[in-house]
């Protein structure tokens, strides 16, 4: 084998940064931390809860309010253009009255 061509390989911890359980490991990344493990994954659990670091759901949830008023706002607007028209007295009963 030739030398100086291998990566290097360290003894690390994994780490979660939602539950916090630690085990180690060797990488060839120092101290490598991720989001979700099998401690903490609804799949592995059981439990149904969302887990949400990055702040997706909020995101959805703003995006999904917008769009609902939105859509409520546009139903609305659609719902007067189609409103019929109030009916004009005719000219004739304008005129003469109601004795035609």
């Amino acid at each position: 084998m030739k030398d100086s061509i291998h990566p290097k390989v360290f003894n690390t911890t994994i780490v979660c940064t939602t539950c916090g359980t630690n085990w180690p490991t060797e990488s060839t990344r120092q101290n490598v931390r991720v989001d979700i493990c099998s401690h903490c994954h609804p799949f592995y659990t059981g439990e149904q809860r969302i887990v949400d670091t990055a702040g997706q759901v909020d995101r959805f949830m703003k995006r999904l309010q917008t769009s609902q008023a939105q859509q409520a706002d546009a139903a609305r607007r659609r719902d007067e253009k189609n409103k019929p028209a109030p009916k004009k007295p005719s000219l004739l009963k304008e005129i003469y009255g109601d004795e035609a």
